[in-house]
């Protein structure tokens, strides 16, 4: 390998002096016309190989014998760049000293020449490389991929391409920050540098996707790689944590698309699992809405605490379903029960409770789209706040050691029929906090990534329809978080109630959805506004820009857990808020919207119905 780099440097040194030779040439023939007096073609006979001999040692200088040109990136050409400028200068100086009579317009113009012969020849190490590279891509159906990490888990991802039959992944590349790396060859494929040369490789190499082979990456240096990926064209991928893992499973079987839980780089949830078994463990637990996005991964979760029995309640047979099937096969010791019911049906919850008695009742069952919600507000109002007044009296009447609501931001200061609708939920519990054994909590969080309606889900298929992608407004901004870190910190929560208690969830900094839209279209390997267009459509009912996790009168005060604060309780009389809820309740088939709207308002005063009292008639 020595003798090959020694032989490489120096026919590389033996080119450039025919080059400069060549320059220098080119330099008097232009600036005579080819009409070159004598005295300077015996004066540059007489200097050349100085001349060239200062060239080349500055060449060497700067380093450019030892890169690899074929693989040659800006950095090279700047480098090659500045050391003809120097060569120029070096030579200028030698020929005073010498005596030499050329003119110093030759050597500025021969300079210029030098510069431009060197990167052209080195240019066209490129060039060939590429011209191989689309002629390679022709007759082959493999997957240009470069490797970021050359640590074990990147050579095994290496090793395994180069072995397998399918044939699927060529690696073309490997980006790696040890600098000892960079020039160096991990089973036979470059080492091109650090993360900073992430999209140059990935374009010089003609990469169709990136491979984050790093499963100790923290999340500080994964949003940093991912958002230097994100500016080349190629589709990124990732090897998960090494938590993932299996014995003698397949590295590269494991590789997945890197998704929006990856940039927003939060980390794992840290439970403190003893608080949480000594409520759930060895008690019943029911959990309404249980087939739903949260529902079905409270399930999951609670069931890892060994509960004596889980009790589903969900309204929806397909969904409650496919929950009973996965959780018999994933917790097959688990007492299972999954009954379909609604939360609207006072009698049959109470027929529930009395043949299970849970001890713990997690209540996720509601509505909870808004602009459905605002086009039928008697529906969201029957269902979330009866189902949650009726649930709530119900747990009161057979004894429920706990009771945990499950809110949303959108409950603050509302805009739309759905938060208002879910305040008022908040207001029954707090309210039977008041005059119960039973301890109840409700626990306020944002947007959950993937969950049914979220956004996450409906661009991923306006992308997979080639666009647009819609928006309803540039600057929207949303709180995220993922569908089992809300479960865990549910869950976590509830292991901290006392009763009367709105707990509020660290959601980290709230994400503008225009760039999450501008993400989604470049982690798929597509360029937003040319493959994939984003058409903004304007804000629909109810809607707001931004998302508030707090009223102005609820202060904060901490738990022991950092993502988990308490909001000040809030004092609500029950037999009034019963008496309100009744008033509505009498309305809500045969009024007005605004009529309605109007109702809701006197019960949640922060919630403004101006925009309904154009008396428009309910549709529902």
């Amino acid at each position: 390998m020595d003798n090959l780099k020694k032989w490489r440097a120096q026919f590389l040194a033996l080119i450039d002096a025919l080059l400069i030779l060549m320059s220098f040439s080119l330099a008097l023939a232009f600036r005579f016309s080819l009409a070159i007096p004598h005295i300077h073609l015996v004066d540059l006979k007489e200097n050349i190989l100085v001349i060239i001999g200062t060239y080349i040692a500055i060449f060497y200088i700067f380093g450019m014998y030892k890169s690899l040109w074929t693989y040659a990136g800006t950095d090279e050409f700047v480098l090659a760049i500045g050391g003809g400028i120097a060569g120029h200068y070096a030579s200028t100086v030698l020929a005073e000293f010498s005596g030499s009579s050329i003119p110093y317009s030759i050597e500025l113009l021969a300079g210029i020449f030098v510069i431009i012969l060197t990167c052209g020849f080195r240019i066209s190490f490129r060039v060939l490389r590429r011209m191989q590279i689309i002629a390679g891509r022709h007759s082959t159906s493999h997957v240009r991929a470069l490797v970021i990490g050359g640590g074990q888990a990147g050579a095994i991802v290496i090793k395994e391409m180069k072995k397998s039959k399918s044939g699927e992944y060529m690696p073309v590349g490997i980006i790696d920050d040890d600098r000892y790396k960079t020039g160096t060859s991990i089973l036979g494929v470059k080492v091109f540098g650090n993360r900073y040369r992430i999209e140059e490789t990935a374009r010089t190499q003609d990469a169709d996707v990136i491979i984050i082979a790093i499963p100790s990456l923290d999340h500080k240096d994964k949003a940093e790689i991912l958002d230097i990926c994100k500016r080349t064209e190629c589709r990124i991928k990732i090897i998960p944590g090494i938590m993932d893992f299996h014995d003698n499973e397949s590295v590269l079987s494991k590789i997945r698309d890197v998704d929006v839980e990856d940039l927003l780089g939060r980390d794992p949830i840290k439970l403190e699992t003893q608080g949480i078994s000594d409520y759930l463990e060895d008690r019943t637990v029911l959990v309404t809405g249980g087939g739903g996005s949260i529902g079905s991964e409270l399930c999951r979760q609670i069931a890892r605490f060994k509960p004596s029995r889980l009790v589903i309640i969900d309204i929806y047979e397909n969904n409650a379903y496919d929950l009973q099937n996965e959780l018999k096969y994933d917790f097959p010791e688990l007492d299972l029960k999954v009954i379909i019911a609604s939360v609207r049906d006072k009698k049959r919850l109470d027929g529930i409770f009395k043949e299970f008695r849970p001890d713990v009742v997690f209540h996720a069952a509601a509505h909870k789209h808004v602009p459905l919600m605002e086009y039928s507000p008697s529906e969201a109002i029957k269902n979330n706040v009866f189902g949650t007044l009726n649930t709530a009296e119900t747990a009161d009447k057979y004894g429920v050691n706990r009771f945990v609501l499950i809110s949303t931001d959108k409950a603050v200061n509302p805009t739309n029929i759905m938060g208002a609708s879910k305040r008022m939920c908040e207001m029954v519990v707090q309210g039977m906090d008041a005059i119960s054994k039973t301890e109840f909590v409700a626990v306020r969080f944002g947007n959950v990534l993937g969950s049914n309606g979220s956004v996450i889900p409906l661009f991923m298929k306006q992308i997979e329809r080639g666009g647009p992608i819609t928006l309803t407004h540039k600057e929207i901004t949303r709180f995220f978080m993922t569908i089992p870190e809300a479960a865990q910190l549910v869950i976590q929560a509830g292991a901290y109630a006392s009763g009367g208690e709105v707990f509020v969830l660290d959601m980290g900094k709230p994400v503008r959805i225009y760039d999450l839209a501008l993400d989604l279209i470049k982690l798929s390997g597509l360029t937003p506004g040319k493959d994939i267009e984003i058409k903004i459509t304007g804000l629909r009912p109810g809607e707001k820009l931004y998302e508030e996790l707090l009223m102005d009168e609820e202060g904060l005060r901490k738990t022991t857990h950092d993502k988990i604060f308490i909001g000040k309780a809030s004092h609500i009389v029950m037999d009034e808020l019963r008496g309100k809820l009744e008033e509505l309740r009498f309305i809500l088939d045969n009024q007005s919207k605004a009529d309605i709207a109007h109702k809701i308002s006197e019960v949640v005063t922060t919630y403004d119905d101006s925009k309904y009292l154009d008396g428009e008639k309910m549709l529902s």
